[in-house]
């Protein structure tokens, strides 16, 4: 493993970029977007090929899921783009009914025949109807039957819980539902994943961000493995991702933006550092359009500094390990929002890219 000079740049304010919008395009891998905020499209039909919007995907392409269970995962995720959150809230929220529902409408015993409701079967839980098992308070019992309806009311839920799109599923789901079961939603996630990009695809739907411009993955495709995700590790948050790849890797932006900061944030950075030492070595940080940041630590050698304007894909270093490291990898973090890039502020890179078409 080679070592590689420490370099050192005095860190400066975080810059505010201005971008003009640009149009929703594909660029090689990457993905251009547009927009002032978090912007859905559900294409039309006839555009896209699939079925109507609101409808379902063949159940062989939903697994273990039957045709009127895509049908109301359909409803699920067509509302949350047409409320504009992000795909991550779309998981959640099909999770939550998975466990809630199995995603059945499910009607219960005190709903009276003369409403003439639509439904799939009868839950016992008391007065919870529907997919998201929603009691009075959630609105009637006609509306909390209307798979529209209830998803509506999820997200609006889920919108007021401060920094859900930072929070293990469990977390943001309980928060809404408040269940007596609160760790059930986590066995749920990765089949609602799968569930929600199958959708996605048959209604045709088109998210943006924020103006970010296009996104690329910060290492060549085919250069890594991926270590460590984002999420807890032990007692503490690893707030990125690991990639582990050669010494000498380049490393690119993930985007478009003005590097912050490129300094060696441990003790020292001029060889490779270990488990026992803190910090994240030799490290570059980036302010994005759209209010995000990303780091990229434990690097060999840097080739930008503070203040320098870089592209998306820009080399900006090569993979070493320095700093609290025990072996080549580079830690990728993603930050939103952002300013200020911290500790408090980093999400999922992989969910985050994935929404913009990137996948690691």
């Amino acid at each position: 493993m080679s070592g590689g000079a420490a370099w050192k740049w005095a860190a400066v304010g975080a810059a505010a970029l201005a971008m003009a919008p640009l149009a929703l395009i594909l660029v090689g891998g990457a993905v251009v977007v547009a927009g002032p905020g978090y912007q859905c499209t559900v294409a039309p039909a006839a555009t896209t090929g699939g079925p109507p919007a609101g409808s379902a995907a063949a159940p062989s392409e939903g697994g273990s899921w039957d045709t009127a269970q895509m049908a109301n995962a359909a409803a699920i995720v067509r509302a949350g783009a047409e409320k504009n959150l992000p795909p991550r809230g779309w998981t959640i929220a099909v999770a939550t009914a998975m466990q809630e529902s199995t995603l059945r409408n499910l009607a219960n015993s005190s709903v009276p025949e003369s409403l003439a409701l639509p439904h799939e079967g009868t839950g016992h839980d008391h007065d919870s109807v529907g997919l998201f098992q929603q009691r009075p308070g959630w609105g009637t019992v006609a509306q909390r039957m209307t798979p529209s309806y209830a998803a509506g009311k999820f997200y609006g839920a889920l919108r007021e819980v401060d920094g859900w799109e930072r929070m293990p599923l469990t977390a943001a789901a309980q928060a809404v539902q408040v269940s007596g079961f609160p760790d059930a939603y986590a066995k749920w996630e990765s089949e609602a994943e799968h569930l929600v990009q199958v959708v996605r695809g048959q209604l045709g739907i088109t998210c943006t961000s924020g103006g970010t411009g296009e996104w690329r993955l910060p290492l060549p495709e085919g250069s890594y493995d991926f270590g460590s995700p984002f999420g807890m590790r032990g007692q503490s948050l690893h707030r990125g991702v690991d990639l582990i790849a050669d010494t000498g890797t380049p490393v690119f932006a993930a985007a478009t933006g003005t590097v912050i900061s490129a300094e060696c944030t441990s003790a020292y950075c001029d060889r490779p550092g270990s488990p026992s030492l803190p910090g994240c070595g030799l490290a570059i940080e980036i302010q994005h359009a759209g209010g995000i940041g990303t780091t990229y630590c434990h690097l060999v050698s840097a080739r930008v500094g503070p203040g320098q304007r870089v592209a998306a894909g820009e080399e900006i270093g090569r993979v070493g390990s320095t700093g609290h490291s025990s072996g080549p990898h580079l830690h990728f973090q993603v930050h939103r929002p952002a300013p200020p890039i911290s500790n408090d502020t980093a999400v999922d890179p992989v969910p985050f890219l994935a929404d913009l078409g990137v996948k690691f």
